[in-house]
């Protein structure tokens, strides 16, 4: 079964996997249609002189429209009806809109199970001590949701790829008293990862009576790294030394919170590979990362794509610029645009602008890495090109070559940047619906029922949709 949006009812795959497949060519073929707008650089925007390329009818329509609107063309709902946009830019907005898996979280209460150690007045810091706000909303809702797939399907254990210093193996083990295989590749984290286990168990010794600390499962924590070429035994024989097992006589989840690049797509054949796994729930994040075919022709795996259906199709190929602009915080930037911050979204056109000046005295050396630079009020763009030049071969630059007309030419023409980016945010929820439902088809093709939905506020994680599968029952 496959659920596309905040509606978790299961289809027939008979019936609807052929609407599906039609819905991902109709996708791959907007985004072809798009390309020249999805494939180009905004550090490129003066160089390559980007605005030349939007549609008269749009240069006309954008060149004296308050900012504020562009915030119309990155949400979905309340539409302001006095607003009148170029026809094509409405049809492809109602064909985003219709394509694309909605990144609207539903109420947590709808599907999973809280953990009320998170709210004890006394150990609730040890889950959040040094956790920044979005990785505790991040763990709180994913240990919510894994623990909801432990009930529905019963497993031994879990195991939490890239686990890090182990904060969700922790409210899993200590919270649900489910049993935690962490698989972290730098021994550094593992070592804190214990310290912590430790301490909180002390902790609660203090403040829990016994009856309330004999379901806790301390986590195991491995250090080793699974790699897209690891196999299937390698991998089951890591688990039963560290869990000192002395047979196959087990099933377990994998889960995983923003593996990045590959790692996601590595998880889901290691699922697929392990007859023992029997759920898998996890977060991906970093599509510019994963290996393609284009990217990677030598390689025998890539993280994309990955289903039957795409490999087959030469179209379906995404560019890292696509890939790249999909993993952008969408909803940041519509806010911003909103209450008319402005100030933050010129650092685009100050890095635009800086791009020409490098590319005039270095031909040869475009999209080199500069310092990055926080915006602060008032920064000019000296100042901007001095911290981002910082450290750099670039930094030598005669300091007369930042004031020139045509410098101060592209600086005046900063909210054309603005428009260009927020039309390549507008396409950026296509690319990536397309990159999960092509997960989705890969692990339907291996007889698994899927699932797919936003879980996080996309204003703190904008990775915010989680791959659930689970195998048929035998």
């Amino acid at each position: 079964m496959l659920s596309l949006s905040n509606d978790l009812k299961p289809f027939n795959p008979r019936v609807n996997l052929e609407d599906f497949k039609g819905k991902l060519n109709v996708s791959l073929r907007l985004l072809k249609e798009y390309e020249w707008l999805l494939d180009a650089y905004v550090l490129d925007f003066f160089l390559d002189d980007h605005w030349s390329k939007l549609p008269e009818n749009w240069q006309l329509h954008f060149e004296n429209l308050p900012l504020e609107h562009l915030c119309e063309l990155l949400q979905n709902d309340h539409q302001n009806e006095k607003l009148t946009w170029p026809q094509e830019l409405i049809a492809l907005k109602r064909n985003i809109k219709e394509l694309c898996i909605s990144r609207t979280p539903r109420n947590p209460t709808d599907n999973s199970l809280p953990c009320p150690l998170l709210e004890h007045q006394k150990l609730k810091h040890m889950f959040t001590k040094r956790v920044k706000p979005k990785k505790q909303h991040e763990i709180r809702r994913m240990s919510e949701i894994c623990a909801l797939s432990h009930h529905q399907t019963p497993v031994d254990f879990i195991v939490d790829f890239g686990a890090g210093v182990g904060h969700l193996a922790r409210v899993l083990g200590y919270g649900f008293g489910i049993q935690v295989c962490c698989f972290e590749m730098q021994d550094e984290l593992n070592q804190q990862a214990r310290e912590i286990d430790t301490k909180l168990e002390s902790m609660a010794v203090k403040h829990l009576n016994e009856s309330e600390t004999n379901h806790f499962k301390r986590p195991v924590h491995l250090t080793q790294r699974l790699e897209s070429d690891t196999q299937p035994e390698q991998f089951l024989s890591s688990i039963r030394d560290a869990l000192q097992l002395k047979n196959n006589d087990f099933r377990f989840g994998i889960v995983g919170l923003h593996p990045c690049g590959n790692l996601g797509p590595t998880l889901m054949r290691m699922f697929l590979g392990c007859p023992l796994a029997k759920f898998l729930n996890f977060v991906g994040c970093c599509y510019q990362k994963m290996t393609t075919k284009i990217t990677h022709p030598r390689n025998q795996v890539h993280g994309y794509p990955l289903s039957s259906f795409l490999n087959d199709n030469p179209e379906s190929q995404l560019s890292y610029e696509a890939r790249e602009i999909s993993c952008h915080a969408m909803e940041v930037y519509h806010d911003r645009l909103q209450v008319g911050d402005y100030e933050h979204l010129r650092i685009h056109s100050l890095r635009a602008a800086a791009e020409r000046i490098i590319v005039k005295e270095f031909p040869h050396l475009r999209h080199c890495a500069l310092r990055n630079v926080k915006h602060s009020p008032g920064m000019d763009f000296n100042e901007y090109f001095q911290k981002a030049v910082q450290g750099t071969r670039f930094e030598a630059l005669d300091s007369r070559l930042l004031s020139n007309q045509q410098t101060e030419e592209d600086l005046k023409n900063w909210k054309r940047i603005v428009v260009f980016y927020t039309l390549r945010l507008m396409l950026a929820p296509l690319v990536e619906s397309i990159i999960l439902y092509d997960r989705c088809l890969f692990l339907m093709e291996n007889d698994c029922d899927v699932r797919i939905e936003a879980i996080f506020d996309p204003r703190l994680s904008p990775r915010n949709h989680i791959t659930m599968a689970v195998k048929p029952q035998l």
